[in-house]
């Protein structure tokens, strides 16, 4: 049975290797918030378990093994998100400290019911897909708001950066996922643009144009 602190290492591998192909012990220490020294060890420990490839001054990568644990735990953290959104009412800028402990629960038959419960969904509340039990991953064609034209519509189906200031303000406006969006106007000035969600006028700064995700239709 892996410990807690190898499930958080693995998945924190994963998430670098969306960018890098082999990551440094440092990028996993930035991170986890971790010292270099510590990373180390571990990392010496999962290359012994099989479940990273590790080369000293050259880093590290997961392994077929390694990728379906670090899979597993990023499935259980996002059914818990849907669940404490959707069930129990938390704001989606709440959940992620609180799926961080209960994605470590191991109980399969839990989960396996949790995801039948909330009816097998595809995406969690950010907007980000939910590995199956096999740990494959639907994947989404998606555009930042920041790229649409005036006149341009879409649904909102996520936020790239889920800073919780974010979506607290999300929250705030009463914006979710599944929500219309068309861009009506973009300011030459300073790049805010101005949008119509669900009959409403408001106006978006272009940070956070650059960090909501929609799926478009003309």
């Amino acid at each position: 049975m892996n410990s807690q602190s190898e499930e958080d290492y693995l998945k924190a591998i994963y998430h670098l290797e969306m960018d890098y192909d082999s990551i440094s012990t440092n990028s996993v220490a930035d991170y986890l918030n971790m010292k270099p020294s510590s990373v180390t060890d571990m990392l010496k420990k999962l290359a012994d378990k099989k479940y990273i490839k590790y080369q000293k001054y050259k880093g590290s990568s997961l392994t077929k093994k390694g990728k379906l644990i670090a899979l597993s735990i990023i499935r259980k953290h996002r059914l818990w998100e849907t669940f404490l959104v959707e069930k129990l009412g938390f704001g989606w800028d709440q959940v992620h400290l609180i799926a961080e402990q209960l994605e470590h629960i191991k109980s399969e038959e839990l989960i396996e019911n949790l995801d039948d419960f909330l009816g097998n969904p595809k995406y969690d509340p950010h907007g980000d897909p939910i590995p199956n039990k096999e740990g494959k991953i639907e994947k989404m064609n998606q555009k930042l708001l920041v790229e649409l034209k005036i006149q341009q519509k879409g649904i909102i189906t996520g936020v790239k950066k889920g800073t919780a200031s974010l979506l607290s303000y999300l929250d705030k406006e009463k914006i979710k996922l599944g929500d219309s969006i068309k861009v009506l106007e973009v300011l030459e000035f300073d790049g805010t643009f101005i949008v119509e969600i669900n009959n409403r006028k408001l106006t978006f700064s272009e940070k956070i144009c650059q960090n909501l995700l929609l799926e478009t239709y003309d």
